[in-house]
């Protein structure tokens, strides 16, 4: 786990090596023909700190590089990932939450980017705490705010959980008093190692699906005010242009599904481990390999 926060913390680094590499185990392979007319040269933007975006994200570079397109994957956080879809700078993204998590970046860009639709509808946010912390509830938390050091520990300023939690979680559930701490997905990860290994309550901002609820022994704080939201979808969205530029890719990624427990899988076997970024590629043929017909539906004409 050490390790594997160790590559959370460095995930801008492997974005360096995924952009000079274009690295996939299909690029070992003899490269197919593109699909004609098809533009060859592909660029996804990975949200960094958002593991099931960076899982499919480099299940579809193997499946389009397999095929003979060139894939890079660039990570950039939300908003630079929505601007540069805006301009043109990346072809796609495979991880936009609706309706609510990144409403505000859809409405921002709408115009000058395209949802190709859905692939999970399974997506949840969540306030999570350690298993055997003594509340079950956030309505519970107010009055046990000393248990857990009086504060929440956040992810990045800017992420649309957070905004929903200053928003929505916090005033309604009268948590003002708590000291509610944002810095990066990595930070957070930090926090609940270190309160894990220590035997400390925490309560931090998670979401599903997240391979944390395999490493860590948590639990979900019951919202029954809803203010976290219902269940959202997992979009994938491209430039403008797209669909005529690469037709046939395009038409594959609109038809892209996934469940949830073929997603947990995924992530487990890449981020619940001691493998490093570079050790990513094999790991998805290898997983790609023992999943075989699924990945070979995902570009099935």
């Amino acid at each position: 786990m050490r390790k594997k926060l160790a590559t959370a913390i460095s995930v801008a680094a492997a974005a360096g090596l995924f952009a000079l590499t274009g690295c996939s185990a299909a690029a070992d392979q003899p490269a197919a023909t593109v699909a004609n007319g098809d533009q060859q040269d592909l660029t996804i933007a990975v949200f960094t700190g958002w593991p099931e975006g960076e899982a499919v994200s480099l299940l579809w570079q193997n499946a389009l590089q397999a095929q003979g397109y060139n894939v890079e994957l660039e990570y950039a956080d939300v908003t630079p990932g929505f601007a540069g879809l805006a301009t043109g700078d990346y072809d796609l993204n495979l991880d936009v939450w609706l309706p609510t998590t990144h409403a505000d970046r859809v409405a921002e860009y709408g115009d000058d980017i395209v949802d190709l639709g859905a692939w999970n509808n399974d997506a949840v946010l969540s306030v999570a705490v350690n298993a055997d912390a003594p509340i079950d509830s956030l309505e519970e938390l107010a009055a046990n705010a000393d248990l857990f050091n009086n504060t929440i520990i956040g992810i990045e300023p800017g992420a649309g959980l957070t905004g929903i939690t200053e928003d929505a979680v916090i005033p309604g559930y009268g948590l003002e008093g708590m000291t509610f701490t944002t810095s990066s997905t990595a930070g957070m990860l930090s926090e609940l190692t270190a309160a894990t290994s220590a035997g400390e309550n925490i309560v931090v901002t998670l979401w599903h699906p997240h391979w944390a609820y395999e490493a860590f022994p948590l639990k979900d704080l019951a919202d029954p005010q809803g203010t976290l939201g219902a269940a959202e979808g997992l979009h994938s969205y491209s430039r403008v242009g797209f669909t005529d530029d690469a037709p046939v890719a395009a038409g594959w990624i609109s038809n892209f599904t996934m469940e949830t427990a073929m997603l947990d899988s995924l992530q487990n076997v890449l981020f619940n481990g001691d493998a490093d970024t570079s050790d990513y590629p094999q790991i998805v043929a290898d997983w790609a390999a023992e999943n075989q017909a699924y990945v070979d539906g995902l570009t099935a004409s």
